[in-house]
């Protein structure tokens, strides 16, 4: 980018009707960014761009722009001189020029193309009208008899001015007749009339004066530390919310934050649905005492400066705020006097998703995958309040509340079960179902809780999984990344050791059976195909079974639906799993690599596959960070990545039968053949204990034998008996470090 002659600042406002707060962020971001775009078009760039914004109006400000852009000299390549007439003809009325201005350049023409400099003052007009004509706003409208054309002009409400100043010239620009000028006005009501504008040197301080904070960053800090001033008056805190301190500083061009107080018998509402009557309707922050119990107070932040000190502002909020919290009472003690059984038994009328049946539908699978997790004993927790857990867990979804407010799913759930009599481990299973809901959030750690939440989780990815909606790209519509980090949270936080691919298999055999109209699944299904007595058709029931040995395994109504054999069963399941496991495989590198963890060490340990327990996994990751950082370790990895290119040279895969010749091996050889011998197995109890740190420390003690082997054995040999038994030994030694971690995935 080149600059020529003086330089100066460029002030674009565009004034409109009220943005909506949540449109402010990002209609700054895509002004700064059409800007900037524009002016590198023109080869030019300004020393800083700075957007705001507030509810009245996008503003900015172009620092350093130069006077003029600089003349430039281009040369454009053509077609082929003896390329057909049209070629050339076209070529020539692109650029204008005549033919004489080609030149001849080893058979091709180019043309120069002279381009003196122009005005910046002229280009501005034009900049700003492609940027407001096709500015991206998410949801934009026509107004006034203009509308009535579709070429009339889009904005996100009803554009009343411009101000388009170049140092302190006006930049002349018309848009659907508004033209631009150096004229705006100020705060709606402490400041109605016109301001007229210097340039962008005083733009924010003649603003100011007229009751304006155009800085919405400013605006933001006034908002928060204003709240919590006034909290602090009535020895209260504000329940921290930096989503509506931005929000309010959307909302207002002058915030001044305002103590209320409401009547302390609304307390008995549940606390969340409260703050988020507060929050969602009114745009209030909440008020806790000094032991963290929600105050019957309440900030609001009003847009202008009473003169009665926001008395009467405070009196109006309080009352708005009285019918609203009126209103959340009275849903929560309807919800209250309709048992969570009743809510729960309207779920069949809820879709889940058009390919997998009703909401009820999933809850039967949720609750035989938990009651299975139970009775497997892969999580310890009692029975009976698992089956009552899950087959309350989505009955709120019915409930007036959330009809109110769906982010209280869960929360309002294990409320209603505390009050209606159910026991503390089941409301709390009700309340923390959705948990973790991303990073940061609570993982929840009781067994009743872990079982529902678990089995609800692997059958929402089971589920989206088998009808192809797996996540790609960046489209993830049912949400299953975070589903599957939540889930990953659920057994790293708990250190959870459940044989997944198993796990899995049980809640695919689970979809697809109540696909087809099952009545019952008990455990989880051996994959290897039954002889055919252990298939029994029970005709007085009019169910067809399945048996693996005493154990039934599937059983469906047969009457209802085809009778599939059961190796189509386990293959369609067995598939999802292998689908599941590998999404959330990825998922894990993704969380730790985030974690500071290597990802080749990640690969490698992954790279062994048949690994299912991720508890077990992640110890094995951790043991091999540790240890590839000492001396020992990077020896070690020199060793192996040798021994391991010789055997991918030779295609040496396994190891082999030797030849039947003797022959007296070397002392080196002999050393590493003995150590070998001493150190697979107990690697492989090491290993097997789960002790990997010891597992990698019996590895290190390889290094010696191996450096020595190196050093003095010939591995290619001329004579094959020779050959091949040292070929096995290094086959012998890569398969020994492989009980650990496949090393060729290290980087180093």
């Amino acid at each position: 980018m080149q600059r020529v002659g003086s330089v100066t600042d460029f002030l674009l406002e565009l004034r409109c009707e009220e943005i909506p707060a949540r449109m402010q962020a990002g209609a700054r971001n895509d002004l700064a960014r059409m800007f900037a775009e524009e002016l590198d078009e023109l080869g030019v760039s300004a020393e800083a761009i700075d957007v705001w914004s507030s509810p009245r109006r996008l503003a900015l400000i172009a620092r350093g722009l130069p006077s003029e852009t600089q003349a430039a000299r281009e040369e454009v390549k053509g077609p082929r001189t003896n390329a057909q007439p049209q070629a050339l003809e076209g070529f020539l009325r692109k650029l204008g020029l005549p033919h004489d201005q080609l030149q001849d350049r080893d058979g091709v023409w180019f043309a120069v193309v002279e381009k003196a400099g122009q005005p910046m003052r002229d280009l501005l007009g034009p900049i700003v009208e492609r940027i407001v004509r096709g500015f991206p706003w998410p949801k934009s409208m026509r107004w006034g008899e203009s509308s009535q054309s579709t070429a009339s002009l889009r904005w996100v409400r009803p554009l009343h001015g411009i101000v388009a100043l170049l140092g302190e010239e006006i930049v002349p620009i018309g848009i659907d007749g508004i033209p631009s000028g150096a004229t705006t006005i100020g705060h709606r009501f402490h400041h109605p009339g016109p301001i007229t504008i210097g340039g962008a040197h005083d733009y924010a301080e003649k603003l100011r004066a007229c009751h304006v904070i155009i800085d919405h960053e400013e605006r933001e800090k006034l908002v928060r530390h204003g709240a919590e001033e006034a909290a602090k008056e009535a020895k209260l805190q504000i329940v921290a919310d930096e989503g509506l301190v931005v929000e309010n500083a959307g909302l207002t061009e002058w915030p001044v934050p305002l103590l209320g107080k409401f009547d302390a018998e609304f307390l008995d509402v549940p606390r969340e649905v409260i703050i988020l009557t507060m929050r969602t309707n009114q745009k209030y922050f909440a008020c806790i005492d000094d032991t963290e119990m929600l105050a019957p107070a309440f900030v609001c932040v009003a847009n202008v400066e009473a003169k009665d000190k926001g008395e009467a502002i405070v009196e109006g909020n309080r009352r708005v705020l009285a019918a609203r919290l009126a209103d959340a009472r009275f849903f929560w003690e309807q919800d209250l006097k309709v048992p969570l059984p009743e809510q729960a038994a309207k779920l069949g009328g809820i879709v889940f998703h058009e390919k997998l049946g009703t909401i009820a539908d999933k809850v039967a699978r949720v609750t035989k995958l938990a009651e299975w997790l139970v009775k497997e004993r892969l999580i310890k927790a009692d029975a009976g309040d698992v089956r009552t857990a899950a087959k309350l867990a989505k009955a709120d979804l019915v409930t007036q509340i959330v009809g109110e407010f769906p982010e209280l799913q869960g929360t309002l759930g294990g409320y209603l079960a505390r009050a209606q009599g159910q026991p503390d481990v089941v409301a709390n299973a009700l309340r923390d179902v959705y948990r973790p809901s991303g990073q940061g959030d609570e993982v929840p750690t009781d067994p009743v809780t872990l079982a529902v939440t678990i089995a609800d989780r692997l059958d929402t990815l089971v589920a989206f999984f088998s009808i192809g909606e797996k996540p790609t790209g960046s489209r993830d519509p049912f949400a299953l990344r975070r589903a599957a980090l939540g889930f990953l949270q659920l057994l790293t936080k708990n250190g959870l050791r459940l044989p997944l691919s198993e796990v899995l298999v049980q809640a695919a055999v689970l979809l697809i059976v109540s696909r087809l109209g099952a009545i019952d699944t008990v455990t989880f299904p051996d994959l290897l195909e039954p002889d055919e007595d252990e298939h029994e058709i029970t005709a007085e029931v009019g169910s067809f079974t399945y048996r693996h040995g005493d154990r039934v395994v599937v059983r469906w109504n047969a009457s209802k639906t085809p009778k599939i054999e059961r190796g189509q069963i386990i293959e369609e399941a067995t598939g999802i799993s292998e689908a599941i496991l590998d999404f959330l495989e990825d998922r894990l590198k993704v969380q730790q690599r985030e974690s500071g963890v290597r990802h080749d060490l990640i690969d490698a340990v992954f790279a062994l596959g048949d690994e299912d327990d991720l508890v077990r996994l992640l110890a094995r990751v951790k043991a091999l960070q540790a240890f590839v950082g000492t001396t020992d370790g990077a020896d070690l990895l020199t060793g192996y990545k040798r021994a391991a290119n010789i055997l991918r040279k030779e295609k040496w895969e396994e190891r082999r039968e030797p030849r039947s010749q003797s022959y007296e091996p070397i002392t080196e050889e002999a050393d590493l053949d003995e150590a070998l011998d001493a150190a697979e197995p107990r690697a492989e109890q090491a290993v097997a204990e789960e002790d990997f740190e010891r597992a990698m420390k019996v590895l290190a003690s390889l290094r010696k034998p191996v450096d020595a082997f190196f050093d003095k054995v010939t591995v290619n040999d001329p004579d094959p008996a020779k050959r091949e038994r040292r070929l096995n030994l290094l086959a012998q030694f890569r398969d020994a470090v492989h009980r650990v971690a496949d090393f060729s995935k290290i980087e180093g």
